[in-house]
């Protein structure tokens, strides 16, 4: 465990729809082995949970992988041989101390951990980590003018609408795997 891992890469793009997030997740997925912590952050409504779907499909997990916010972890076994996937939602949390009343680093060694709300409270709980930041086009817009988030929910009648993705990976683990990072982070623009 270490609080001073350093950033290897990171890339931002653009990510049009819902869809594209979650296809997102599912390439991220092929990326991710056993041991994984993926700290994702942004506003309500951002995406958080749409990208976790993703991974999760591409997990190939028992689900349906929905939100956390009021049991804060679940665990999605593999259905093919795969590491699991725990997904949690820290947004209740406010320690690092209550994180740890969670045990995470129980499952890490041989769980994919997605955990949204995650960032300052989770990332020394594996040397090794990547860090997502979501943020939509609306949300700028909003925060500006204190008015209602106006974010697209990928479950509501809404319409999508884009969102500006940034993943940075930190530490051993995603240095000597940048360069398929990128690859493949970079296709399907």
């Amino acid at each position: 465990m270490s609080e001073t891992a350093r950033l290897a890469f990171t890339v931002e793009r653009r990510v049009p729809t819902s869809g594209a997030m979650a296809g997102l997740g599912g390439r991220l997925a092929g990326l991710l082995t056993a041991g994984d912590l993926v700290v994702l952050s942004g506003s309500l409504g951002a995406g958080k949970t749409t990208l976790a779907q993703g991974i999760g499909a591409g997990l190939n997990v028992r689900g349906p992988v929905t939100s956390p916010t009021f049991v804060i972890a679940r665990v999605h076994p593999s259905l093919a041989g795969g590491p699991d996937l725990v997904h949690a939602d820290a947004y209740r949390l406010g320690s690092r101390a209550e994180v740890d009343d969670l045990d995470l680093d129980a499952d890490l060694a041989t769980s994919v951990t997605v955990v949204e709300w995650g960032e300052g409270l989770v990332e020394a709980l594996a040397g090794s980590y990547l860090a997502i930041g979501i943020e939509a086009a609306a949300a700028a817009a909003a925060d500006a003018a204190d008015g209602p988030d106006g974010l697209a929910d990928p479950d509501s009648s809404e319409p999508d609408q884009p969102r500006t993705v940034r993943i940075s990976g930190w530490g051993d683990r995603w240095r000597d795997a940048a360069a398929q990072a990128l690859q493949a982070l970079a296709r399907d623009r």
